[in-house]
């Protein structure tokens, strides 16, 4: 029979390695270790067995925690009852707040399912709290079903990912543009400088929704910019603004050895400049014919549609080396869901309720490094990047 001693009380160093100590005096077995402090308070939980873990073990232990200022607990466990394997996922969640009851709701979720949380990690406490949550147990899919409609109810953002080695290994990155990586359509600014915003921006709102075929209306949108000078386009471009965190996102993506890239229903006039003023890898977007210094209503070669999307991202992973297991894509708009479903982990960001429902994950806040709390990687971490450079 084996063991479970459970230590709590007042975290501080050496705690561990005496009580360890005793252990090893005693002769016992080490089966099984996890230890969290929270708030300088630990939750140490040991699994021994063998020879020491009977009345003089306990009885040594009980001493040491003594003069320690911690307690210790003892509970005997069944050796004949066997726990079974079961999937593991990872569930993130973030809100600004986040409180209680979300927790709660997450939680009766994740029972109704059959799942259990093994594990609760802190990601972020500003500007929003990010969780993650190690559970086992449980279908992707009903995981994904029964918390998107908890995130509903408790206006948070719930994302579920299979926990495999995948997670942990090199990822390529691909993000749409517009509404994603910068803030707005840069048609739309475009169609300001023409005059035409209004009818622009109508068919810009059908054509995201999935309620137009994306080619025809950009062809048709692009055919009103006609005669636009050029000194207008390098305006616009000059005005475009990324997304808050957007820079965050991909210094850190880099840091860590990813390859990030952009693709883009938009235009090289922009796309070009983000590639070469944030290091990205791979960008690829539409082409606006000019000729004698003004557009002339027309798209050079394929236009970068909802198809050609998907398959920028499958081109890009062949380049990289890379499964498309370890590919995530963040889109906001109809003509990125090929794209999203493609992805190894497609993440929906401020997106229309189509594409929100076909992710894997949505985000609504409006911080696009929010993505890097899906990956597992805490707000400590980057921002202690962060200041090693800047040191």
């Amino acid at each position: 029979m084996s063991l479970l001693l459970t230590v709590t009380g007042r975290d501080h160093p050496g705690v561990t390695a005496a009580l360890f100590d005793v252990l090893a005096e005693h002769g016992a077995l080490l089966d099984d270790v996890e230890q969290v402090v929270v708030h300088g308070q630990l939750l140490l939980g040991v699994v021994v067995s063998g020879p020491g873990d009977g009345g003089p073990l306990r009885a040594a232990l009980e001493a040491r925690a003594r003069e320690l200022g911690v307690e210790v607990e003892f509970t005997p466990l069944d050796d004949s009852v066997e726990v079974p394997s079961a999937d593991r996922h990872h569930v993130t969640v973030l809100g600004a707040p986040l409180a209680p009851a979300a927790f709660a709701g997450i939680a009766r979720r994740l029972a109704s399912c059959g799942a259990n949380i093994e594990r609760v990690l802190r990601l972020s406490t500003y500007p929003i709290a990010a969780y993650d949550l190690l559970v086992s147990g449980g279908d992707t899919a009903r995981l994904r079903t029964e918390l998107a409609a908890e995130a509903v109810a408790q206006r948070v953002d719930i994302a579920v990912e299979a926990a495999t080695l995948w997670r942990r290994a090199r990822r390529l990155v691909v993000m749409d543009v517009d509404s994603t990586l910068v803030q707005g359509e840069v048609i739309e600014m475009l169609a300001a400088q023409a005059g035409c915003l209004d009818e622009v921006a109508e068919v810009t709102s059908q054509a995201m929704a999935g309620e137009l075929d994306f080619e025809a209306s950009l062809r048709a949108r692009v055919a009103l910019l006609e005669g636009l000078p050029v000194s207008a386009v390098d305006a616009v471009r000059a005005q475009v603004q990324l997304t808050p965190g957007g820079r965050t996102l991909v210094r850190t993506l880099k840091r860590l050895g990813c390859a990030v890239g952009i693709v883009s229903g938009g235009f090289t006039c922009v796309t070009d400049d983000l590639k070469a003023e944030l290091g990205l890898d791979h960008a690829m977007s539409n082409t606006l014919e000019v000729v004698d210094g003004r557009l002339t209503g027309r798209v050079l070669g394929r236009v970068v549609d909802r198809a050609r999307k998907a398959e920028a991202l499958r081109d890009f992973a062949a380049l990289e080396g890379v499964t498309m297991a370890q590919t995530v894509a963040i889109g906001d708009g109809a003509n990125d869901l090929d794209m999203l479903a493609a992805a190894g982990l497609g993440i929906a960001f401020n997106a229309k309720p189509v594409v929100r429902e076909a992710a894997d994950a949505a985000l609504s806040v409006p911080f696009l490094d929010a993505v890097l709390f899906l990956l597992g990687i805490p707000r400590e971490e980057v921002e202690a990047a962060d200041a090693a450079d800047a040191g």
